[in-house]
């Protein structure tokens, strides 16, 4: 016969079905909790990062414009200190150019392979622009003026330049 202590610890422990050892019977993988935790802050995580990758477009249309009008005022401030006709030139790309290192802009250039520019110039004429177009400010004060209307996927911006004076307003006409 068994002594009495180890009889009364036998009754109290349990059988177990398997006999494997303890290390063998821990958990493997995840339970269904951690799965859902992980999915949730991956879907959270998209919700937030999705929406910017939209938004691309739109940032470097804006980037863009206000290039366009920087590029202005400096050639507008720089014509009045040296006292000689300042250009800026707008030139649209059409992504198929043969030679990378000429597109890269000079002081006086904007470039732009996809914004759609239109010009309403100082006698309300309106045109599109398909390569080339010039602003020349004058020394005295005054520039060949006009309106630029950028576009691109709906964005719209518009920059002013009065013909008078050379003072440049910017705007958006929706977005």
């Amino acid at each position: 016969m068994a002594p009495m202590g180890n009889r009364a610890a036998a009754e109290m422990m349990p059988i177990s079905v398997c006999n494997k050892p303890q290390a063998a019977r821990t958990q493997r993988g995840f339970t269904l909790l951690e799965l859902l935790l992980v999915l949730t802050i991956i879907g959270m995580a998209s919700i937030l990062v999705v929406p910017n990758v939209g938004n691309l477009d739109s940032r470097s249309f804006a980037v863009q414009v206000r290039q366009a009008n920087s590029l202005l005022n400096h050639a507008r401030r720089m014509a009045v200190v040296e006292g000689q006709p300042q250009s800026v030139h707008f030139i649209l790309e059409d992504g198929a150019r043969e030679n990378p290192a000429s597109s890269a802009a000079s002081d006086n250039e904007w470039r732009s392979e996809r914004i759609q520019l239109r010009v309403i110039d100082s006698t309300d004429q309106e045109r599109d622009i398909d390569e080339r177009f010039e602003v020349t400010f004058y020394p005295e004060g005054g520039s060949s003026g006009g309106s630029l209307q950028f576009e691109l996927d709906g964005q719209q911006a518009v920059i002013h330049i009065d013909p008078f004076t050379g003072r440049i307003n910017s705007g958006d006409d929706g977005a």
